[in-house]
């Protein structure tokens, strides 16, 4: 097998993909994704399954914050060391919700021999608000995001590499939107908050951060989407976050970066939706001649190569599956107009004269 070919996966979060839309539904793609590049960079959402995860040392799970400024070239990832994982809790969260996640924790270090600890609850409620836009994407704003940092900054100063963060989020058990996720269609209306948390945490503290809504149990759907499952098997969606900041890697700045760090310069393909190239990655990539994969996974949004002019600058893939195949190709450095029907033939050019 030739050397690792570092490829970025991108699924954003709250636009209602249909691979990677749900709990955990695009782990199976990033498997396949690092087996066939041997190193594969990708964000949380792609990841977190709820109660289930996938640990891989082929894969970097990098906060989608940190992962924009990677490709943009600001930052370094360091993989290598586990981290120490903070938990940082929303004084919203009630005492027997509370002691739930703290029962995860303590159950990751006695199973998964993960390093959790100091616990900081914020100061006063985090005060989270969800909202969906024109287009149909969840967003959320936070009545108190002084609170969260102040948690954070708490927590790093403590020793925390890392930090998993839990908000209280609204219930809203009954309503159309949750049924329509539950049943496979519509936008996870909890994303785009859990992105704004992450987001500013991450900005503000330069480690490796992701949360889990911390909700009431909804009651049994027998006609419950398998996408969805995962999240219905626990009372809390913090596993699949200890296990993914346990093995993240360090953000570095560039200017600082160490052999064996990994730089945007090292990239050689990204795999994004077809319908979602307007991202800040997406077009970083683009600038810096990344090859990009743009995979059939339709969303609500409409970002296209078409819409964007970039029909030429693109690679097309029906699958996820046809997409690891060109990666694989890649590596192996079979020129990708060899495997395309027709082969169009050679024409020899002439040679100007003067």
């Amino acid at each position: 097998m030739a050397a690792v070919f570092p490829t970025l996966m991108i699924v954003p979060t709250g636009i209602g993909c249909e691979i990677g839309g749900y709990a955990g539904d695009a782990l199976p793609a990033a498997r396949l994704l690092a087996a066939a590049s041997g190193c594969l960079v990708t964000h949380p959402n792609v990841m977190n399954g709820a109660a289930l995860y996938w640990s891989d040392e082929r894969i970097f799970y990098v906060e989608g914050w940190g992962l924009d400024r990677f490709a943009a070239g600001e930052l370094a990832l360091r993989g290598g060391r586990r981290q120490r994982i903070g938990l940082l809790l929303d004084a919203a969260i009630e005492p027997c919700l509370r002691d739930r996640h703290l029962q995860v924790a303590d159950a990751c270090r006695a199973t998964l021999g993960l390093e959790i600890g100091p616990v900081v609850t914020t100061d006063v409620a985090l005060g989270v608000t969800l909202r969906q836009g024109e287009s149909g994407v969840s967003w959320g704003s936070l009545e108190h995001p002084d609170a969260l940092l102040r948690a954070g900054e708490t927590l790093r100063d403590a020793g925390a590499s890392a930090i998993a963060v839990v908000a209280r989020f609204p219930d809203d058990c009954g309503s159309e939107a949750l049924e329509a996720y539950r049943h496979g269609s519509g936008v996870d209306g909890l994303a785009g908050a859990e992105a704004v948390i992450s987001h500013l945490l991450v900005r503000h503290l330069q480690i490796p951060c992701a949360h889990a809504p911390a909700l009431a149990p909804l009651p049994l759907d027998p006609q419950l989407d398998p996408r969805a499952a995962a999240e219905e098997l626990a009372h809390t969606f913090l596993p699949c976050v200890l296990v993914g900041l346990s093995r993240a890697p360090d953000l570095i700045q560039s200017a600082t970066a160490q052999p064996g760090d990994l730089l945007a310069s090292g990239l050689r393909a990204l795999v994004v939706p077809e319908g979602a190239l307007g991202g800040e990655a997406v077009l970083a990539c683009l600038e810096r001649n990344v090859p990009v994969i743009a995979v059939s996974n339709p969303s609500v949004l409409q970002v296209s190569s078409q819409s964007l002019g970039l029909e030429d600058r693109v690679i097309a893939a029906a699958s996820y599956a046809e997409a690891a195949g060109l990666v694989l190709a890649m590596r192996e450095g079979v020129a990708l107009p060899s495997l395309q029907r027709p082969l169009v033939p050679l024409k020899p050019c002439s040679i100007a004269r003067d």
